[in-house]
Parts: C-alpha cells; sequence; structure tokens
C-alpha cells in the first residue's frame, strides 16, 4: 500500500499527540477508579473508549460479528490471533465481556500504562523464565470468577506475514485446568492496516472481528490435548480465508 503524504503528517502532528493525551488521562482514570471496582465494568470503561477514539482517530471501522455467542455472564478463555496493536484496541473497544489480558512482562515498564494494567488485575508473563510465567497462569486462573475471562494471544507475538502462526500451551492449560470453554476470536484486517516495519503508518480501513462457537475443552480430557490446540489454531485460520 502507498503512503499518503498527507496522511503520514495528519498522524504524526494531530493524532499521536492525541492519543499521548489520551493514554495518559486513560492510565489516571483506571488507576484513581480500579481500587473501588477493580472486576467491575466500570473501570474498563476508560480503556473501552480510549481503544474506540484511538480508532476513529485513524480511522478505523471495527465491524464485529458473533457477540451472541459470548455470554457476558460467563467465564471464557478468549483466544485470538494476532496481526498488529490495532487487536487490542478492536478487542478492549467492541468486546463486551469483562475480562483481563494476558501480557508480556515487558508492558509492566510502560510508565502509567503498566502500573494501569496491574491496578485492574491484566497479567504479566515472563516468557524468559519458565518458573514466573507459571505462576503467572495460576494467578490468571484464580482471576477467572463470576463471570469475568482471559484474553490470550496463543502465537506468543504479532505475525510478521499475517498468517497465523503456531499456537503455545498457556490459554489451553488454564482452559483444561478450570475446564472453562474456549471461545476462538478471528481478526481479519488488522496487519493491513499497520504493517510491521520500521515506519509507524496507518493505513485507514476495517477491521473485522470473528467470534466463532465455543469449544468445549472437558470433551479432550484432563491434559492439554494436541488436537484441542489443532482444532482451535484451524477455527481461527479459517476465519480468515
Amino acid at each position: 500500500m502507498k503512503i499518503n503524504p498527507f496522511l503520514l503528517l495528519y498522524q504524526y502532528l494531530i493524532v499521536l499527540p492525541i492519543v499521548l493525551v489520551l493514554t495518559i488521562i486513560t492510565a489516571l482514570l483506571t488507576i484513581i477508579m480500579s481500587p473501588f471496582s477493580p472486576n467491575s465494568r466500570v473501570t474498563n470503561y476508560p480503556a473501552r473508549w480510549w481503544s474506540r477514539l484511538i480508532c476513529y482517530l485513524f480511522f478505523i471501522r471495527v465491524k464485529v460479528s458473533g457477540l451472541e455467542k459470548a455470554n457476558p455472564t460467563k467465564s471464557y478463555i478468549f483466544v485470538s490471533n494476532h496481526q498488529s496493536i490495532f487487536d487490542i484496541f478492536a478487542l478492549y473497544g467492541w468486546l463486551p465481556n469483562l475480562f483481563k489480558w494476558i501480557m508480556k512482562m515487558e508492558l509492566r515498564k510502560i510508565p502509567l500504562v503498566g502500573q494501569a494494567c496491574e491496578s485492574v488485575g491484566h497479567i504479566f508473563i515472563d516468557r524468559s523464565n519458565p518458573m514466573a510465567a507459571q505462576k503467572s497462569l495460576e494467578k490468571a486462573e484464580n482471576r477467572l470468577v463470576k463471570g469475568v475471562s482471559v484474553v490470550v494471544f496463543p502465537e506468543g507475538t504479532r505475525t510478521k506475514t499475517g498468517k497465523v502462526s503456531q499456537f503455545k500451551r498457556g490459554a489451553f492449560r488454564i482452559a483444561t485446568d478450570l475446564g472453562l470453554p474456549l471461545l476462538p476470536i478471528t481478526i481479519k484486517g488488522s496487519f493491513e492496516r499497520l504493517h510491521p516495519g520500521k515506519l509507524f503508518y496507518v493505513h485507514p480501513g476495517t477491521i473485522e472481528v470473528i467470534l466463532h462457537d465455543s469449544i468445549d475443552v472437558k470433551s479432550y480430557g484432563n491434559e492439554i490435548n494436541p488436537e484441542l490446540i489443532r482444532h482451535t489454531w484451524e477455527v481461527i485460520n479459517g476465519g480468515m480465508e
């Protein structure tokens, strides 16, 4: 895709400064509100509107299908492919369920943002330390109560090609341990909006979020079943077609 020089100037001179201010305000509001209701949807409202405003400012339209498949009163392990940072905005802004993210430890170091994420109970995982990662997964399991879900990108990182990469086992371990349903999500168009590379330039357009039927992990036994991982991958990858 070609770069529009006027759009590039708009994004760097107008949008990015606004996003910085919005991020600071959102983080502060979240930190202030979280002690009163850490597991309340009210605490998620600042981040929800932050995500939507960012998409609007970059002329990104988010189209969601299958919301009726996610009961807001139930706990799920949401698993999604990961194409760009706009996946986070799309899910945070348009997925109505109350959920916690499982995110890489490096994000904890971002000023205010890291503190805000920690204050509302998002789970940081150190992928370089297996023992610490194990404890983080146990912490995630303890927070899955009363309709609280978690969102995991099982690829572990953003795709560099736009294709769905191999899944890691963490999300499937949580689902198997707790007997909670997995709900696969396919995100399309996010890779085209923001390509990996040196230049940050967002291409306006549509991101599609598709919620698939939930998967009953109990039918796959009490251990992590490679067939469960394969089936989930196929469902998510199938949504890309």
